[in-house]
């Protein structure tokens, strides 16, 4: 983990997606946190040592899903499918397929497996799975706003976690999309779908992925928003808070979904699942 010190930023943007606004001043008490997401040999121990089922694991309850239909009543969870060529932008479920029997341990369905993905981040968790992680380690999940004083390593205001620039240099920075979305990445920066943790440069914290490879899970609840073009999974169930995803995944790209940013969020349905959503913890002293 690394030590966060103390001290304020500027939280949000008023110059991107009207969820981010008004850009205001904001402090934060210091804390540890994970220098890298949680990663799929990580999360086998807690499993191994604790017998966790997964919430994609578990066949989901009726009553949460009333309008579901039966054969979605399965164990599973939503993959990213690429499509075949063009879409419109405005339907994510022409990318976004629930697929029984995906979970963490396999990622594109029963016959997909995370064996040689070990060091990638943990995928396919619901932020009770998270939230059950961080305390078998003794830790909690960052508040939004530790997560973003924690992204932007010392660069206040910057665009991103490195600087201004998405590639300075020509140099990619974190897993992102590049390319046509959703049919065609070209992976450019050497990845498409997750990548290993790691695998990109630090920020000034010492901090690597907080941009693009997954979103991750935050504490922070806050009221629905209108969001031009989801990045996540469609929301299922209702009446249940939605919690706030920061970080951007390997899917964002400046012509659809350019959320690779620290000020960027989304909401999720604490319930969902998905192949772009993992999670890192923070630990706070007394």
């Amino acid at each position: 983990m690394r030590f966060i010190e103390p001290g304020s930023f500027t939280m949000g943007s008023d110059r991107h997606y009207p969820e981010e606004r008004p850009a205001r001043r904001v402090e934060s008490d210091g804390f540890w946190m994970d220098e890298t997401p949680v990663t799929n040999r990580k999360f086998a121990r807690f499993v191994e040592e604790t017998g966790y089922v997964t919430v994609a694991e578990r066949p989901p309850d009726r009553a949460d899903y009333p309008d579901a239909l039966p054969e979605l009543l399965v164990p599973g969870s939503a993959v990213f499918a690429p499509t075949a060529g063009p879409v419109p932008l405005t339907d994510e479920l022409a990318w976004w397929t629930y697929v029984a029997g995906a979970c963490w341990r396999h990622p594109e369905g029963p016959s997909s497996s995370v064996d040689d993905r070990l060091d990638h981040p943990v995928v396919h968790v619901a932020f009770d799975d998270a939230l059950a992680y961080a305390r078998w380690a003794h830790r909690d999940l960052p508040t939004e706003t530790e997560w973003e004083y924690a992204a932007r390593g010392g660069l206040d205001g910057a665009e991103f976690a490195w600087g201004d620039e998405l590639t300075p240099g020509g140099e990619h920075r974190a897993n992102t999309w590049q390319g046509r979305f959703p049919y065609d990445d070209t992976a450019e920066d050497g990845y498409a779908g997750t990548s290993p943790v790691g695998a990109f440069p630090p920020n000034g914290y010492g901090l690597v992925d907080m941009i693009g490879n997954v979103w991750e899970w935050t504490r922070s609840t806050a009221q629905p928003y209108a969001s031009p073009a989801p990045c996540c999974a469609p929301a299922h169930g209702g009446g249940v808070a939605q919690r706030v995803i920061k970080g951007g995944s390997y899917l964002c790209t400046e012509a659809y979904c350019a959320r690779y940013r620290p000020a960027a969020r989304q909401l999720l349905e604490p319930r969902s699942s998905t192949s772009h959503v993992g999670f890192r913890c923070v630990y706070r002293e007394g």
